[in-house]
Formats: C-alpha cells, sequence, structure tokens
C-alpha cells in the first residue's frame, strides 16, 4: 500500500476520485501478498498491482463501478491447479480483493 500512496493523494490533490483495490486473502500460491495495493483514478490512471497483470482488468471494471456507487465490495479470483497448467501457468491460487472509495 505504502508504493501508491504518493500517487493516490496528486490524484486526490487534483481533485480526481480514487478507489484503492487490495488483497485481503490469499489461498495456495498468489502472485502477490496480502495487502498489496491498486490504486484507480476517476481519469483511469492507475498504480499498484494485485496480482501482477492477472485480474488487473476486471479490478479496474469494479473499481469505476464503486466510484460510481460509493459502495465497496469484496472481488474473489482463483484457478485451479489443473487449469493453470491448461492455460501455462506453474500454479493454481486464490486472491480476495477488497475495493473501496478513498475518502
Amino acid at each position: 500500500m505504502r508504493e501508491i500512496l504518493d500517487e493516490v493523494e496528486r490524484w486526490r490533490e487534483a481533485g480526481e476520485k480514487v478507489v484503492v483495490a487490495t488483497v485481503v486473502a490469499t489461498r495456495r500460491s498468489a502472485p502477490r501478498p496480502v495487502g498489496t495495493s491498486l490504486a484507480v483514478s476517476e481519469s483511469g490512471k492507475m498504480c499498484g498491482s494485485v496480482s501482477g497483470g492477472c485480474v488487473e482488468s476486471d479490478v479496474v471494471e469494479h473499481a469505476m463501478a464503486v466510484m460510481q456507487s460509493g459502495e465497496a465490495k469484496l472481488l474473489s479470483y482463483g484457478i485451479t491447479d489443473e487449469m493453470a497448467w491448461g492455460v501455462g501457468l506453474p500454479c493454481g491460487g486464490e486472491i480476495d480483493v477488497f475495493v473501496e472509495p478513498v475518502e
């Protein structure tokens, strides 16, 4: 989370709404640890990562919806080990991502 704070502050000072998505749980293998965050600005700027690129586009879509509604949401993503091998990944895993507006 610390690595995105400066950018979030700049966006907020510029008058933009900001949403932060944070990994709150992992099961089995996960590309990013708990606490890792992705910030999304109202103009579509992004900073940070929750999965190294695997689910970011979906998280950004949810972040924009959270920005509009003002209501936080919990997202869950996962893939089995068997499915992972089929798409060229070394292992499966699951992450939960909490998406919330920055006030």
